[in-house]
């Protein structure tokens, strides 16, 4: 669990920091992190990151992102619901980002990022 934490933040900080002008990099790193999760999605990375989407009841906007049709946009209240306060705070820390800018920055590039990272609309492998 711990592990997995840590990589959904590693991903998240990554979006936030390095930005959309290098997503292709980020979506290197997330394809290779490691865990082992169940079903088709590895713990954390991209696939636990979607999950958590999906359980705070936010799973067509997720899926629109993985889809190759249009991306539904993401409100701030959304990313917090969908990423967890406790790792937002942990993320502001990391990045010296105050909360409201770490979640208006993950609420402009997370959709985008994601649909990038899933061509096809599917997930990677």
């Amino acid at each position: 669990m711990a592990q997995s934490n840590t990589m959904l933040k590693a991903l998240l900080g990554l979006a936030v920091v390095a930005g959309w002008q290098n997503r292709d990099k980020i979506g290197d790193f997330v394809k290779n992190l490691g865990g082992q999760g169940s079903g088709d999605h590895p713990a954390g990375g991209l696939g636990g990151l979607i999950d958590n989407f999906k359980k705070a009841g936010l799973g067509q906007k997720a899926d629109s992102w993985v889809s190759s049709g249009q991306n539904e946009p993401v409100s701030e209240p959304e990313i917090e619901k969908g990423v967890g306060g406790d790792t937002i705070d942990d993320l502001a820390k990391q990045t010296g980002l105050t909360r409201d800018e770490l979640l208006k920055r993950l609420a402009e590039v997370l959709p985008g990022m994601i649909d990038k990272m899933t061509p096809a609309g599917k997930m990677p492998s």
